[in-house]
């Protein structure tokens, strides 16, 4: 992917990337070092990529599907996003939607399956107990691609109120255009509890 990079003095903290003919343009603050120039570009070529993968699944047809054989409701919306560094999913039960890390994208379609099913239980049952359990080991796999998920994150539950050191959230991506300067998690699930979803 060709990229460019335009540095702004009229940026203080914030980098911006956006699609211009084919090329990825990644505007940063003219103040920030080479190795902050290169963190930034490789954090916005990634999420392009991402992008570009999580396309290609449409989690509406396979949340439907997984609703129905495991008798779970179907949510009012499912979409991809780009600003959950902590969680692979969070549901609005309120709402029904349904929020899925587009880290995922390129994980096996069983992996992301699970996480799907996962966050359909909480549109019944909200908070992380046994009745919620009971509902998302519906999914045969759940245990092994609960095991496949901690691997990719070393072990380790993700601190769910803090950002990675390579991610930056917003959704912005989705209008075209993405800017890197705040924490946009909007999960709506058990608090800081360690856990990989919402």
């Amino acid at each position: 992917m060709e990229v460019t990079v335009i540095r702004s003095p009229k940026r203080r903290k914030t980098a911006q990337a956006r699609m211009v003919d084919g090329r990825l343009e990644v505007r940063i603050p003219a103040r920030s070092s080479k190795a902050e120039e290169k963190r930034l570009v490789e954090v916005f070529r990634r999420r392009y990529e991402r992008a570009g993968t999580s396309a290609q699944v449409d989690l509406t047809a396979r949340a439907k599907k997984l609703a129905k054989q495991f008798d779970l409701p179907v949510p009012t919306e499912i979409r991809w996003v780009g600003n959950q560094a902590h969680r692979w999913g969070s549901c609005t039960p309120s709402t029904g939607v349904i929020r899925i890390s587009d880290r995922m994208a390129e994980y096996p379609p069983w992996v992301v399956d699970h996480v799907i099913v996962h966050e359909l239980a909480h549109l019944v049952e909200r908070r992380h107990g046994p009745a919620f359990q009971a509902l998302a080991d519906r999914y045969p796999l759940a245990e092994r691609a609960e095991g496949y998920l901690l691997a990719k994150t070393g072990g380790d539950a993700p601190d769910t109120d803090a950002l990675a050191d390579d991610e930056e959230p917003d959704e912005a991506a989705a209008r075209g255009t993405e800017r890197s300067d705040g924490d946009g998690d909007a999960g709506d699930g058990d608090p800081a509890d360690g856990r990989l979803f919402s």
